[in-house]
């Protein structure tokens, strides 16, 4: 695979040094930001800018399968993906450091060329931290639609409350769509009248987040964290204290700013806001934040997660996260004793790993053992502007995520399908080849 990087960053020298020895791997970028970590590995270097058409053209975009913008500059990363796309028909992939060019470029539908994968790393580090605080254990975990979709499956265990509940009565989480459950190693495909019975495997679709919050309600109920406290309010901060508001955890967040503190207590509902100092070991006392159950420090300097962190282990917290923005820290971390030290930047590269495995695959997924599949269907024109619901399938199935452009959507019955749309479908393997047969043209 044929990959240009624009951006000699820290983020470009670690994707062309994971990818290099099995890809063909370029850097963009001014002769300046070259380093001699760049000249270490066997990969090409280009000088100029990529918004440059011309130095695209250079880089051999039309001949390259894959290309990422990793700049410090979100603009410059989203003209060069945009120009990338136009000029070569390459899969794009654009770094943002901020959240409302991911949500914009997320929701664009106004154009023919556009940005395959936007990937802002605080979000990606939001929802790892997420994950480590909520101890979800999943039987099967399955990602599609550039990891914007998932698929994950857990098994019922004794003691939860759905269990001897209709389905139409559990009112599960917002964004997710229960697909398949095995019943005495049988797979099919429930309905609302289905009642959960212990031992019962449920496999579900939906968001990233959504099932994230999924886990956190019905599934590990015993182990779910009950207080939690939060060092810096910035971007994660502000994401990762609402999504353990929505799971009614008891959290505080301790931010030195006080504007940003009156901003966290407008958007918060049930996070208590504290104006303060993280570095203080009087404030961490006086706010009791040696009796949480885990200490998240997410502040924008390594040196001040650090010491928050050492201080709220001296005050007895068990289990303490801390964000490092330089990945050469990390193991300084977690050698003075910090449980778990996480970067956006580790977060970013894993995705794009994901990413690029993900697009070497051609079948979507199996699920028990091949019992069901998830199909990646695309709406032909015949199908334009029909509900779900108006779909009449041949055979049992359950559209449970459909990838539009750059954005998905977990779709109700009256969620209307366009052409180009991807339908990714949940059906029983005898009843594939028939759901593939009814999108094809006649």
């Amino acid at each position: 695979m044929k990959i240009i990087i624009f951006g000699a960053t820290e983020v470009g020298c670690l994707l062309a040094t994971e990818f290099f020895e099995d890809h063909d791997i370029t850097i963009i970028d001014k002769e300046e930001n070259r380093t001699d970590e760049f000249d270490k590995l066997d990969i090409s270097f280009v000088q100029g800018n990529a918004t440059d058409t011309n130095v695209l053209k250079q880089a051999d975009i039309r001949n390259a399968d894959v290309f990422i913008a990793c700049t410090g500059i979100d603009e410059a990363n989203i003209v060069a993906c945009l120009a990338a796309k136009k000029v070569g028909g390459v899969r794009t992939i654009c770094f943002v450091s901020k959240g409302e060019y991911k949500n914009t470029l997320n929701t664009s539908d106004y154009c023919d060329f556009f940005i395959d994968y936007i990937i802002w790393p605080e979000e990606l580090l939001t929802q790892d931290i997420f994950r480590i605080v909520t101890v979800a254990h999943a039987l099967d975990v399955e990602n599609f639609a550039d990891g914007k979709a998932r698929l994950l499956e857990y098994k019922v265990q004794p003691g939860l409350s759905i269990i001897n509940q209709k389905l139409k009565d559990i009112g599960f989480t917002k964004d997710t769509i229960i697909v398949g459950l095995t019943r005495d190693s049988k797979l099919f495909i429930p309905n609302g009248d289905t009642e959960i019975l212990e031992g019962d495997k449920l496999i579900f679709m939906g968001t990233p987040h959504s099932l994230d919050i999924l886990a956190g309600t019905f599934f590990h109920e015993k182990d779910q964290v009950k207080t939690a406290a939060i060092i810096g309010g910035g971007n994660v901060g502000a994401m990762l204290a609402k999504s353990l508001d929505d799971l009614k955890i008891k959290t505080k967040i301790i931010e030195k700013d006080y504007e940003r503190c009156q901003f966290l207590a407008q958007t918060l509902e049930r996070t208590l806001v504290i104006h303060g100092d993280g570095t203080n070991l009087k404030i961490l006392d006086e706010e009791d934040i040696g009796s949480s159950d885990i200490v998240i420090s997410v502040t924008n300097n390594d040196e001040r997660n650090l010491l928050c962190s050492l201080l709220c282990k001296q005050l007895g917290v068990k289990r303490v996260i801390a964000r490092v923005a330089k990945v050469l820290n990390i193991p300084l971390f977690e050698k003075v004793g910090i449980d778990i030290a996480i970067s956006p930047k580790n977060s970013a590269i894993n995705e794009v790993k994901n990413d690029l495995e993900e697009n070497d695959v051609d079948i979507l997924a199996t699920v028990e053992q091949g019992q069901g599949e998830v199909l990646e269907i695309c709406v032909r024109e015949e199908f334009n502007d029909k509900m779900i619901m108006e779909l009449k399938l041949p055979a049992r199935a359950i559209i449970g995520a459909v990838h539009r452009k750059n954005f998905v959507i977990i779709p109700k019955g009256d969620t209307k399908i366009r052409t180009g749309d991807v339908l990714i479908t949940f059906t029983m393997a005898e009843n594939a080849d028939t759901i593939k047969e009814f999108f094809k043209v006649g």
